[in-house]
């Protein structure tokens, strides 16, 4: 991931709730998606057959996304549970601001 300093305030708080829950699968609704990245974004890429891409912030550091129409949650939440794997899901409250539910 890119430093602190070159992070989108998305990626801040997305690395701040990983800190918190490092043991999860974190899904972060921006817009019409839920997004993931890195392992999370590997792993959710596996278990629901979704493309697996890359977020690119410079030449040397990228990190891969998965994401999916917020309006598939269920299914896919239900998925990635019957997998096996714990997950959180943050949905934005203001535009400066995500909560996790």
């Amino acid at each position: 991931m890119a430093k602190k300093g070159t992070d989108t305030l998305l990626m801040q708080q997305h690395r701040a709730i990983k800190q918190r829950y490092p043991d999860v699968i974190l899904l972060i609704r921006a817009g019409d998606f839920y997004k993931t990245f890195g392992e999370d974004a590997v792993v959710a890429s596996k278990v629901l057959g979704i493309i697996l891409t890359k977020r690119n912030n410079s030449a040397t550091d990228s990190s891969e996304v998965a994401n999916f129409p917020h309006q598939t949650l269920d299914s896919y939440l239900h998925k990635l549970v019957k997998a096996g794997h714990r997950v959180a899901v943050c949905d934005q409250l203001k535009t400066s601001r995500i909560e996790l539910e």
